[in-house]
């Protein structure tokens, strides 16, 4: 018998906070908080053993490639089968590949039989984990909160990851001096297990709220083609994922791994303490612009604003490796974390929001095909080209180039297209 779907009980849309008046939402919203905070645990551990162990740029290089480019390569198929069957199940499938990931880590270390082609395969099981469970969450979030609450509930995920690269270190750093990276990544499977059981027991399917919009096809590489097409149907769908394959490739998150450079350029020989600093400003500045998005309505949901923050993020970016100190740079960056969670947010959004029910996972498989998969030629534009003309040099120019895109968007969305209702 086909259930019809359910509302999200709770005050009006548009109250401040608004999916966490959702009780099922205030539980998930913890629970993907915690399982988030694991992952970066398993980050820290795992990436200060290998670099002890092997000393090798080149596996640093492939920790970065193996997490993205599992996104490029398969980020609509998982949203195909996030249409196709209970999105609580792909999750948990997730969940036990990355329990998984971090028991092969234990073993190894335990055992001190670590060898290069073993970290290369876990960090291949590590990217396929995120890019199962990503389209399915997303659709669960939707069929939890509703469209009304749907931009409250992307923002506050955001939030919750970026708390997550903020507590990750300090608890793994902790795990690793109480009880060493072996057994600290034993323990991280237990926090793993939390979520996991409650996926058990939770209603949401991923699709109760369209209980006759789930694909009975299956999905092939000649059906991008249409969903391309669907895409183009709705311009603003288009806009949105051009707008995030466009940030994502020149720019993505490429300054993150040049830091160390751009803190020798400030002087970390001298104040090493700034460079964890500049690490976590952004992340920080993501929490600032989350909350204030969520407490005040100061911009309305529209493709046209969130190209807007897209081009004052391009326009941060590309003046951060001028700042000649410090506070300068960690403001900047601040501030680009703020109109980076503003305009990724409203992006998804507007994706969810506009996609056919019946594709809505495979849309947003697209939309993070552009948004994540991309971040993987970032390391060309800013890394490689910076091995050439000085990372500085090629964050700006990466950086103006994404200013540029946002102004052509811009123009085409001047035509007047409607805002979203919200």
């Amino acid at each position: 018998m086909t259930r019809s779907p359910v509302p999200a009980p709770g005050p009006p849309p548009g109250t401040k906070f608004g999916a966490l008046q959702h009780r099922d939402y205030r539980r998930y919203f913890a629970l993907v908080l915690l399982s988030a905070t694991a992952d970066n645990i398993e980050h820290v551990i795992s990436y200060w053993v290998i670099f002890q162990a092997f000393h090798s740029a080149m596996l640093a290089g492939f920790a970065v490639i193996s997490h993205w480019v599992p996104f490029l390569l398969f980020s609509v198929y998982a949203g195909s089968l996030a249409d196709r069957f209970d999105c609580r199940k792909l999750i948990q499938i997730s969940q036990g590949l990355f329990a998984l990931a971090s028991l092969a880590w234990a073993v190894l270390f335990l055992t001190g039989t670590l060898r290069v082609w073993h970290a290369a395969a876990i960090l291949l099981i590590h990217g396929a984990a995120g890019v199962i469970g990503l389209p399915a969450s997303q659709l669960i979030v939707y069929d939890i909160v509703g469209p009304e609450r749907l931009p409250s509930a992307i923002r506050l995920n955001a939030t919750s990851r970026y708390l997550a690269i903020l507590f990750g270190p300090a608890v793994g750093g902790g795990l690793m001096l109480l009880l060493g990276p072996g057994q600290g990544l034993l323990a991280n499977i237990l926090i793993y297990l939390p979520f996991t059981l409650f996926l058990l027991r939770m209603p949401y399917t991923g699709h109760r709220r369209d209980p006759g919009a789930r694909r009975a096809t299956r999905f092939s590489f000649v059906e991008i083609r249409r969903l391309l097409g669907e895409a183009r149907a709705d311009p603003r769908l288009l806009t949105m994922i051009v707008l995030g394959g466009t940030t994502s490739f020149l720019v993505g998150n490429a300054f993150q791994a040049q830091m160390p450079e751009y803190a020798h350029h400030l002087g970390a020989d001298e104040a090493g303490a700034w460079y964890s600093v500049l690490l976590a400003a952004n992340a920080v500045g993501a929490i600032i612009g989350a909350v204030l998005l969520e407490s005040v309505a100061f911009v309305a949901l529209s493709a046209r604003a969130a190209i807007t923050c897209a081009l004052v993020w391009g326009v941060l970016m590309a003046v951060f490796p001028a700042a000649q100190s410090y506070p300068a740079a960690v403001a900047v960056l601040v501030l680009a974390g703020i109109f980076n969670v503003a305009f990724t947010s409203m992006a998804q959004t507007i994706v969810q929001l506009l996609a056919p029910p019946h594709l809505r996972g495979s849309m947003v498989g697209l939309f993070n095909t552009s948004m994540l998969g991309l971040r993987a030629g970032s390391g060309l534009t800013v890394g490689v080209l910076g091995a050439v003309i000085g990372v500085q040099w090629s964050l700006s120019f990466s950086s103006a180039a994404v200013v540029l895109v946002a102004l052509g968007l811009l123009a085409v969305e001047a035509r007047g297209r409607p805002r979203l209702p919200v």
